[in-house]
């Protein structure tokens, strides 16, 4: 069965193809086809006015420097002169005033008074643990200052449990409680120092 053949189906080695594009070419011939030019072409007609030839300064594109210039061209090597910045004054920052010292105010929530409240998370022994734990359960979360001292103060004695405990491995290894006596002691007089710095 033969295939169903378009003009677009064109095939360059098919024998026929030289005789069909032919024909293509004839039937197409609708349009005024290319004419040949016979004779020489004329010359373009030149302009009687030639004075823009003879003054060749008439309209020059750019500035002639026939003569010296009075000032010299300054240097690119030499630096301008330039008059000095005005110095910039800016006012010294003053930090606003905050109230670092606790009050004598209640806290809300376990109604005892503001710097009994960030003193007792820092009290030695499980003190400190008791206290930091029902201020961070009690008090509520708008009193910042106390809540930040029972959370440090529950950090602080997580870590020296923590520290006490390695120390107690260690001296049961060497039969030897001497350094663990020893951090105790550094830990209650650093927790005293705590407690009377805030």
């Amino acid at each position: 069965m033969e295939t169903k053949k378009t003009k677009y189906d064109t095939n360059p080695l098919d024998p026929d193809y030289v005789r069909q594009t032919e024909e293509v070419w004839i039937a197409d011939d609708s349009g005024p086809g290319t004419r040949e030019v016979k004779g020489a072409t004329r010359e373009v007609d030149s302009s009687s006015n030639d004075s823009a030839r003879s003054n060749i300064y008439s309209e020059a594109p750019t500035r002639t420097f026939d003569t010296p210039v009075d000032s010299p061209y300054p240097s690119v090597f030499v630096p301008p002169t330039y008059s000095p910045p005005t110095p910039y004054q800016q006012s010294p920052y003053r930090p606003p005033q905050v109230n670092l010292k606790p009050t004598s105010r209640p806290v809300a929530g376990i109604g005892l008074p503001e710097n009994w409240a960030v003193i007792l998370p820092y009290a030695p022994f499980y003190i400190g643990v008791v206290a930091s734990l029902v201020e961070l359960f009690l008090v509520p979360r708008k009193e910042l200052k106390v809540r930040f001292h029972a959370a440090q103060g529950l950090a602080l004695h997580i870590a020296i449990l923590v520290v006490q405990t390695l120390f107690g491995v260690v001296g049961a290894i060497t039969d030897s409680s001497i350094g663990g006596s020893l951090f105790k002691v550094a830990a209650t007089i650093f927790l005293v120092i705590s407690m009377i710095r805030v």
